[in-house]
């Protein structure tokens, strides 16, 4: 496959990430242009990337060059820039979520050009281990899955997984949450390590989403992002097996139980001298992931976020959606419920949307 190439809106931390890959692969990818509203730091962009960066999207769009533009603006302001680069031609591909209230979720489905390509940068259901998850769940060897519990990620990226784990698409849901506070010594954040030991009060979400025959548990606090101390938790339940974080266990038969465990393969541990990336993800012998970028050191985001570009220029292309306008609106519609019911601690049912029908 040729180069992709792709533009770029948007200078922050998010930003950052696409910049990265695209130096970590030059073969694979290319910014060919970017698009930055504040000038001062459209010049420090341009010289500490070497991209050609515009600080008006009229330039950004006549200077081309790319197949599709990357949406990464404050979700305040996307929806315009996904509407308004739309009915200019250019397909796009936007970081979540891609508006803010269900409000602008509807102006947006409506507003966007019939023929135009939107895709969703969801990068957690991409993400290594997350993928094989999924594609375990999708196996058969669980059985038919009926229960997923997801502690990765907050709001909308939870949800995405837990939709992915459990094979739902748009189906109404009976969602109940509530809200717990409990004492944790301040960590890591975006900035880096902590400075001084200071306790600080960490916010717990707790949801579970009855989709009649399938039940989705959505638990999450922010902390686990960064913090050294709160680790991820996955559960994914079948008639015949389950999946507890790295550990499988299901029937070969009524009465004969097998067992195995998802295991990350790298390259540059002791000895070995193939550099040092992820390899992939294996179980019970069989590889359920493989990564694509070798030998790009990327982290698994990184990674994820890779996935979604290659997809893409697949997709412009004529190649399958991947995770679409519709998808990503469904979720960020479920991630606003579920605050919601943490909230107001009620019983909250979904509605169908506009987006479930499909254009």
């Amino acid at each position: 496959m040729e180069k992709i190439v792709f533009g770029l809106l948007g200078g922050g931390w998010r930003a950052e990430f696409y910049l990265r890959i695209a130096r970590e692969l030059p073969e694979q990818f290319a910014v060919a242009a970017m698009y930055v509203r504040n000038t001062d730091k459209a010049d420090s962009l341009r010289k500490a990337w070497g991209v050609a960066v515009y600080s008006t999207l009229e330039e950004f769009i006549s200077a081309g060059g790319y197949s599709f533009a990357v949406v990464c603006l404050k979700r305040e302001v996307s929806k315009d820039y996904i509407i308004m680069l739309s009915h200019a031609g250019i397909p796009v591909l936007a970081e979540t979520p891609p508006a803010e209230d269900l409000e602008q979720l509807i102006e947006l489905w409506n507003g966007v050009d019939r023929s135009a390509i939107v895709q969703i940068a969801e990068q957690y259901l991409f993400q290594p281990m997350h993928a094989a998850r999924i594609k375990l769940a999708r196996s058969g060897r669980l059985g038919a899955i009926s229960q997923a519990q997801v502690s990765a990620a907050h709001g909308y990226h939870g949800i995405s997984l837990m939709r992915q784990l459990l094979g739902v698409e748009y189906q109404n849901v009976t969602i109940r949450g509530q809200k717990f506070q409990s004492p944790i010594v301040n960590g890591p954040q975006r900035s880096g390590p902590p400075t001084s030991e200071r306790i600080v009060q960490s916010e717990q979400r707790i949801a579970t989403f009855d989709f009649g025959d399938k039940l989705g548990l959505f638990d999450f606090v922010g902390d686990q992002y960064f913090s050294w101390i709160r680790g991820n938790r996955m559960l994914v339940r079948g008639d015949r097996g389950e999946l507890r974080d790295h550990e499988v266990s299901w029937l070969q038969s009524y009465d004969t139980p097998l067992y195995s465990t998802l295991r990350r393969v790298d390259a540059g541990h002791g000895g070995n001298l193939e550099g040092f990336y992820l390899k992939g993800i294996m179980g019970d012998g069989e590889w359920l992931y493989r990564n694509p970028f070798t030998p790009a050191r990327l982290s698994e985001d990184e990674i994820a976020i890779a996935e979604s570009l290659l997809r893409m220029g697949q997709h412009v292309q004529g190649g399958p959606s991947f995770y679409s306008l519709a998808e990503g609106s469904q979720d960020q519609y479920l991630a606003l419920l579920l605050e919601q019911a943490v909230n107001i601690g009620e019983v909250i049912v979904s509605e169908t949307q506009p987006w479930s029908k499909g254009r």
